[in-house]
């Protein structure tokens, strides 16, 4: 098992920045990629960003070059710095782990945080 608690959701005008974390606790041996998943109201959950064991990293198109996804020793903590925000990043953001590797889809992470809401104004 695998707890994942996240933190640093807000609010922010558009063109703004946010960090997200989260910490990681229980079997983190076990996992070896972890990533940052957002959904919209009326949308499917979607990756975002995904980081694997090796420091390996993945970026959806529409958040490259603007967000950067890093993670703390011994898979304890995943980070999400977001710049340059747009108000089509508005939703909530969850971190998840996967203890498999080269994975990107919602059902191939096995353990969710709880979320924390990121809101971008315009």
């Amino acid at each position: 098992q695998v707890q994942l608690v996240e933190s640093g959701g807000g609010s922010v005008q558009a063109g703004g920045s946010l960090r997200l974390s989260c910490a990681a606790s229980g079997d983190t041996n076990i996992v070896n990629t972890m990533g940052w998943f957002r959904q919209a109201p009326g949308k499917q959950r979607e990756a975002v960003a995904i980081i694997d064991r090796s420091g390996n990293t993945r970026y959806a198109i529409s958040v490259k070059g603007r967000f950067t996804i890093s993670k703390g020793n011994a898979q304890s903590a995943l980070y999400l710095q977001m710049n340059s925000l747009k108000p089509e990043d508005t939703a909530e953001y969850y971190c998840a782990t996967s203890r498999g590797g080269g994975v990107w889809y919602s059902q191939q992470f096995s353990y969710w945080g709880q979320g924390t809401q990121v809101t971008v104004s315009s």
